[in-house]
């Protein structure tokens, strides 16, 4: 017996922060929440600096640019967390705070 695979590219359609996750809307009807600690910068990051985000390659990932984030739809739902090693956030945290 064969089976039928097919292909199908999950795409962000939006994206809406809850107190200790945020939940991520797909194009094919999902929604899959994701714990905020798993990324620092966001964590960090003020409510309008998480509001403030893009969908870049039509979906394929999200950025949010006051915290410098770049989240993969591939790497969410592979369950994969910030790969940022703490001296790059201590770094950053610096340097935000600094401003």
């Amino acid at each position: 017996m064969n089976t039928l695979v097919l292909e199908h590219e999950c795409l962000a359609q939006k994206v809406i922060f809850e107190k200790n996750s945020f939940i991520v809307y797909l194009n094919d009807g999902r929604n899959i929440s994701v714990p905020i600690i798993w990324y620092p910068r966001l964590l960090n990051g003020s409510k309008i600096e998480r509001e403030n985000y893009e969908l870049i390659g039509d979906g394929e990932g999200i950025h949010w640019p006051e915290v410098d984030e770049d989240i993969s739809i591939e790497g969410i739902l592979a369950g994969r967390r910030s790969g940022e090693s703490q001296n790059s956030l201590d770094k950053w945290l610096t340097e935000r705070n600094k401003t």
